[in-house]
């Protein structure tokens, strides 16, 4: 895919809103979004007012997906921007946010397998064959509460 390369107001180049936005398959709206959360620092804009991305803008929005992809959620993420912006290495903030994050989905593992576990009882009691219409409120006719 070529990419058009226009000139911002101060003679630099890079990318419009647009052109970023499918250079790492985000909506224009998503990359504003990130733009306004802090995700992505406000860029320059063309003599017409255009947004103009430099290109590093790619770098830094796959980082974001990557740390999407781990669960993470965007003040986290902004946070390790921040971090990263400063030359400082991100990797004790973000093994401390990993860890963390390996905890809740261990939790969410739990939750997920007693209710897998709930749900297989509850369809090993259910009568198979001529089943009578239920009554309100029941899963099993009268007279088949032990099943």
């Amino acid at each position: 895919m070529a990419t058009d390369i226009a000139t911002d107001s101060r003679g630099g180049t890079g990318m419009r809103v647009a052109e970023l936005a499918a250079a790492v398959g985000l909506s224009p709206d998503t990359i504003r979004y990130y733009e306004r959360a802090g995700l992505l620092p406000p860029p320059g804009r063309t003599a017409a007012g255009y947004r103009m991305y430099q290109f590093d803008a790619v770098d830094r929005l796959r980082f974001v997906q990557g740390c999407q992809r781990l669960g993470l959620r965007l003040r986290e993420i902004a946070d390790l921007l921040a971090v990263r912006d400063t030359g400082v290495c991100p990797c004790e903030p973000a093994e401390q946010l990993l860890r963390r994050r390996m905890a809740e989905v261990d939790a969410e593992l739990a939750r997920l397998s007693a209710l897998r576990a709930e749900m297989a009882a509850m369809a090993a009691a259910l009568p198979s064959a001529g089943c009578p219409p239920p009554e309100p409120g029941r899963w099993c006719p009268p007279g088949d509460e032990g099943r």
